[in-house]
């Protein structure tokens, strides 16, 4: 049975929204080495995607795992709502995916089945192992399928960038004609130029006789280093969606980025609103997103898979407002567009005022963190408020950027399987550094343990694995402070690789040394949660 959606409730077009933006963060987004994440991370990524302005959020992948259908259940149920998003799932052109991702999304208010099949020929023959002509079969009677249950389908030939576009044409009719209404072009594999995307978008629009019944979305890959300008350049020529991810993230070299799409769409809305039929003066927004949420919700993302995000990255990286020059210092002192094509508060940043110290009370604590944008639950509060003043009593001045570390450190953590009680090292340049650490176990037993490192930090980490016997290799491991100062908090994310799978771990503190050994704690207990069945849970923690 259709699943019901309210007539005054219409999807998003290009009339009422030029341009659509379809965030696949929490799908392929997710993909990316490393950035496996739980329910309840999907679930608050959902929600600041939701406050981001999003039109559409792909919230997973139902039919791959009964993890994933849960969380796209959770995130339908509660970002899905009547003024909220549309959320889609993906699917197969298969009846089994696409029943999964029927069911996956009932509770949402506006949702969405994007189901796709290969159309390229080296898929077809190496992959699908189907003929164009059985691909002509499957993909309407697949679209027709989605479409019993919602009204909203997008259908994706996988691969178009490299597909015969004399195939891709009468693929894309049919699946219209079965009822899709986006139709999806990817650049699955990053592999086209943006002239020839563009010229791949116009033959589309040129060539498929039923095109404007349905909305044209483009997804592309950055191995080549040029998603976001092949996504402009289809904008130019037609397409009205653009499927993306916060900070770029994704599969391989990742998505084409989010903030780079929109705040390129925002910085030059004279020269794109020509090619949307306005008026080049118009200063109507050219895409629904909340801009200043943009720095907020990259740095939430970031923390949460443990992809780190470069210093040189585009918008949100830690140097995109930052001058060094002589020449350039001199100038945006005089006049910041000499320098600045955009101003760093319409992204979010603020300018790092001191707002709370050790003699703030809740209350206020409380009032600033809702005015940063935190909506916590009361336990999540005092968790947060009594790590505040723990952090507090060692730091005098606390910052915005602080108060955001101590509440992604505390909420925005998978459950503390194994917990840490005591780090306590000893270290210099004529003693070999030593650690000794306490663990409280999932049994709830106390457990300590000793070793020496190349440093206090490789110390740590070998204690902590004497007491938590996974074999696993560190990765990656990186530290950075929240704000300037001799006293300033200390992040830490680390990667760690157990049997060819990659878990992030992520945590903030005054001593890096205790954020250190938080965050592989982290990582750990990602991974240990994922060890089955229960009995060998139990066998991996030595007496």
């Amino acid at each position: 049975m259709k699943q019901n959606q309210d007539s005054d409730c219409p999807q998003p077009t290009a009339e009422s929204n030029p341009i659509i933006i379809f965030d696949t963060t929490l799908r392929d987004g997710e993909q990316s080495p490393g950035a496996t994440l739980n329910i309840e991370e999907k679930l608050t990524i959902a929600k600041a995607l939701a406050k981001l302005g999003v039109d559409v959020i792909e919230a997973g992948f139902p039919y791959s795992s009964p993890g994933d259908f849960e969380a796209v259940q959770k995130i339908a149920q509660s970002v899905g709502t009547e003024n909220g998003p549309t959320i889609c799932g993906l699917a197969r052109a298969t009846e089994k995916d696409i029943k999964a991702a029927a069911e996956a999304l009932k509770p949402a208010h506006k949702a969405r089945i994007h189901t796709f099949i290969a159309s390229s020929d080296i898929h077809l023959k190496y992959k699908l192992k189907k003929t164009r002509a059985e691909v002509l079969e499957i993909a309407p009677a697949m679209v027709a399928y989605a479409k019993s249950f919602v009204d909203d389908v997008e259908f994706s030939p996988e691969d178009a960038g490299r597909s015969d576009p004399e195939f891709l044409y009468p693929l894309l009719e049919k699946a219209i004609a079965a009822g899709a209404t986006t139709i999806n072009i990817p650049d699955t594999v990053g592999y086209t130029t943006p002239s020839e995307f563009g010229g791949l978008i116009k033959g589309i629009k040129d060539n498929v006789p039923n095109i404007d019944q349905a909305i044209i979305s483009v997804h592309g890959h950055d191995d080549l280093g040029m998603a976001v300008a092949n996504f402009l350049e289809a904008v130019k020529n037609g397409a009205r969606q653009l499927e993306c991810t916060i900070n770029g993230i994704g599969e391989r070299a990742g998505n084409a980025a989010l903030e780079e799409l929109v705040m390129a769409l925002h910085v030059r809305r004279q020269y794109f609103n020509t090619f949307l039929g306005r008026a080049p003066e118009s200063t109507v927004p050219l895409t629904n997103i909340d801009t200043t949420q943009i720095y907020k919700t990259s740095r939430l993302v970031s923390n949460l898979t443990g992809m780190i995000v470069q210093p040189n990255k585009a918008i949100v990286g830690a140097n995109a407002f930052a001058h060094q020059s002589g020449i350039h210092q001199d100038g945006v002192l005089k006049n910041k567009l000499t320098y600045e094509i955009m101003d760093a508060q319409s992204i979010g940043l603020t300018d790092n005022q001191i707002v709370l110290g050790k003699l703030s009370g809740r209350n206020a604590f409380k009032t600033r963190l809702k005015e940063l944008g935190f909506d916590l639950s009361e336990t999540e509060l005092n968790k947060a408020f009594l790590r505040f003043k723990d952090v507090a009593d060692k730091k005098k001045e606390i910052t915005d950027w602080d108060l955001e570390a101590i509440v992604n450190d505390e909420i925005g953590q998978p459950p503390e399987l194994f917990r840490l009680e005591l780090v306590q090292v000893s270290c210099g340049d004529r003693s070999s550094p030593t650690a000794t650490v306490t663990l409280r176990t999932p049994d709830g037993k106390e457990l300590s343990d000793a070793a020496i490192g190349t440093g206090p930090v490789d110390a740590v980490y070998k204690a902590i694995n004497r007491v938590i016997n996974i074999p696993n290799n560190l990765i990656e491991f990186s530290v950075k402070s929240v704000t300037g100062g001799i006293d300033a908090m200390g992040e830490v994310t680390i990667r760690i690789k157990h049997e060819q799978k990659i878990y992030s771990g992520y945590a903030a503190n005054t001593d890096i040394i205790v954020a250190s050994a938080r965050a592989y704690l982290n990582a750990l207990n990602r991974l240990y949660a994922t060890l089955q069945p229960k009995e060998e849970q139990e066998a991996v923690t030595s007496a």
